[in-house]
């Protein structure tokens, strides 16, 4: 997989426990850093999914079921 440079300031202190977190557990930086950054991005996109579940649900009753939908859209 090709990697590119992600350059980003961070808070020194956070940084030097990121350091040494990854020192103590025998585990590269850049590998901690890229795997933070997918579970939180998963996390992001799950709480979008669930605010759009809240925000959808009063219209549950007025909707049609998926095999219905296609039915319609003869597919």
């Amino acid at each position: 997989m090709n990697k590119i440079t992600l350059a980003v300031k961070i808070d020194p202190i956070l940084s030097k426990k990121v350091k040494e977190f990854c020192s103590k557990h025998g585990i590269k930086q850049g590998f901690f850093v890229e795997k933070a950054l997918k579970e939180q991005l998963t996390q992001e996109e799950l709480l979008e999914d669930l605010l759009d579940f809240k925000r959808y649900k009063s219209q549950e009753k007025e909707a049609i079921s998926f095999e219905e939908y296609l039915r319609m859209r003869r597919v």
